[in-house]
């Protein structure tokens, strides 16, 4: 049996390598697309409006920009993904870190997609779904393949520690 720092560890590095792996998803779509990136300088800066109780806001770019927004952004992004997985794991239970299995981190990827659908875009001023932006479906099918994307990759990230820890002798 593993023991819980084991566990936690392995968490968090599934939930990172699973938000590294949307953000390669991001570039790529870019790239390939011409997608605009993610701009995580708007969630900071509507997470740092939070402890002054400004919880929903019309249009996010619209308000006062904050100091290190871009920064708390991104470490919202990051820590979203380690809290996502760490949720997967407690959902799965801790076996599932031994024996990965893709259909319920995608199914768990997709279900994800609820935090910005019913929080993050209605606290930014997108609506609920992305329903006041231009282009409302197209901003749902963007965010359900991100979030499809991210539950391949807790999988990928999983499959990954677990390759590298049967290769690293236990201490």
């Amino acid at each position: 049996m593993e023991s819980l720092g084991h566990i936690l560890t392995n968490t968090l590095l599934i939930g990172i390598g699973a938000t590294a792996i949307t953000d390669l998803w991001a570039l790529l779509r870019r790239r390939l697309l011409g997608v605009a990136l993610p701009d995580y300088g708007l969630v900071g800066r509507w997470f740092a409006h939070m402890p002054r109780g400004h919880f929903r806001h019309e249009a996010i770019a619209r308000v006062e920009a904050v100091a290190g927004e871009s920064l708390i952004g991104w470490a919202a992004h990051y820590l979203t993904g380690m809290a996502f997985a760490a949720l997967l794991v407690a959902l799965c239970g801790p076996a599932w870190l031994q024996s990965p299995r893709l259909a319920s981190a995608l199914l768990f990827g997709l279900v994800t997609v609820a935090a910005p659908f019913l929080l993050m875009q209605p606290g930014m001023g997108a609506g609920i779904a992305a329903s006041r932006t231009p282009r409302p479906n197209a901003a749902r099918l963007q965010s359900l393949i991100t979030h499809a994307v991210f539950g391949c990759g807790l999988y990928a990230s999983a499959l990954l520690i677990r390759v590298i820890t049967d290769f690293t002798p236990a201490s």
